[in-house]
């Protein structure tokens, strides 16, 4: 085991945010994980994966432990569905395209979401349309308090919207090892969400396969999203807001344009990034970060922005929000 002192996170965070940590380190096995847990014990930790949804606004005055648990493993398979266990350290794009390469679809409409496999339970990742609890089995975590390795399936998961028990009840008090999902060796594509439809027009194919779904998924992203290698960020910043339908028809009788998509129980769930445009905040720049010109979801360091910067910005255009349309936007990024 050895652990690195003093170190810039910059490297380990999308949004290049400079904050130092006492120490990091980095585990690849539960055994490594477990003996890093036992040399650490009563130090504050933050278990890193991609870094892809942190915003750091302050030095960290303990031990980042990065998790690189890798491993693709065939668990069992019928006629109609493949099980696959995926080491947490693994990145998600490169798990997708495993998939992909091998038709086993599910989750296609996820190429490109920035972060490891082990941040995908914990977030209820999804796009266009699909979240992890569609395709997600089972998880193996290991439990900080006495280095026990925990089952959990779906329901112990309490998978909601970008929520899940291991951001709430279980924060902390858990470290991802591995997830298994469930692939379907027929899959039914899903196309009828965001701009697919239109890309794969647009791209001359009228009966796709799950390559041409993923690599349309993927260039409506690259169109809208900042590469973090050319401009901090941490992808959305904040959660699609859920309204009641009363409060979505008096936004709409106002903004005929306003896009919202019902949820059942008479609720709605609008467009956070329609609402921040409106309001004006898009392409907003003071300095060295703002709001990116092409996607208002996403909060960006252009090179040199402090965390506590970022945040700032974010608190801003909550309060802005709330004033013009009485709706409540909640920040997705983590915030340390």
């Amino acid at each position: 085991m050895h652990l690195e002192r003093d170190i810039d996170l910059k490297p380990f965070n999308t949004f290049g945010i400079h904050a130092r940590a006492d120490a990091l380190g980095r585990f690849g096995d539960v055994s490594t994980l477990r003996e890093m847990l036992k040399a650490t014990d009563g130090l504050q930790r933050l278990i890193l994966g991609g870094g892809s949804n942190i915003l750091l606004t302050q030095d960290f005055h303990g031990v980042v432990l990065m998790n690189g648990i890798s491993g693709i493993e065939l668990v069992r398979e019928d006629a109609d569905h493949v099980w696959v266990k995926a080491g947490a350290g693994i990145v998600w794009h490169d798990l997708v395209l495993y998939f992909v390469q091998r038709g086993w679809g599910g989750v296609e409409n996820m190429s490109l979401i920035p972060g490891k496999v082990g941040a995908a339970p914990m977030q209820n990742i999804g796009a266009y349309g699909v979240e992890l609890k569609d395709v997600f089995h089972e998880l193996e975590a290991l439990r900080v308090d006495d280095g026990e390795v925990v089952h959990f399936d779906k329901v112990a998961c309490a998978f909601g919207y970008r929520e899940s028990f291991f951001k709430r009840a279980g924060k902390d008090r858990f470290v991802i090892l591995n997830v298994t999902l469930r692939l379907s060796k027929h899959p039914v594509l899903n196309t009828s969400y965001g701009n697919i439809k239109q890309e794969l027009e647009r791209r001359g194919v009228s009966t796709p396969s799950l390559v041409d779904v993923s690599e349309a998924v993927i260039a409506i992203r690259q169109s809208k999203l900042p590469d973090p290698a050319v401009i901090g960020n941490a992808g959305s910043f904040f959660k699609n807001p859920v309204v009641s339908a009363e409060v979505a028809q008096r936004i709409r009788a106002e903004y005929a344009d306003m896009p919202g998509y019902p949820t059942g129980d008479g609720l709605v769930k609008l467009a956070a990034g329609w609402l921040i445009e409106k309001a004006g905040w898009k392409g907003y720049r003071e300095g060295a970060f703002g709001v990116h010109a092409a996607q208002a979801l996403v909060l960006v360091n252009h090179g040199g922005a402090a965390g506590k910067d970022i945040f700032e910005l974010s608190t801003h255009i909550l309060a802005d929000i709330q004033e013009r349309f009485g709706v409540e936007l909640e920040r997705e990024v983590n915030i340390l």
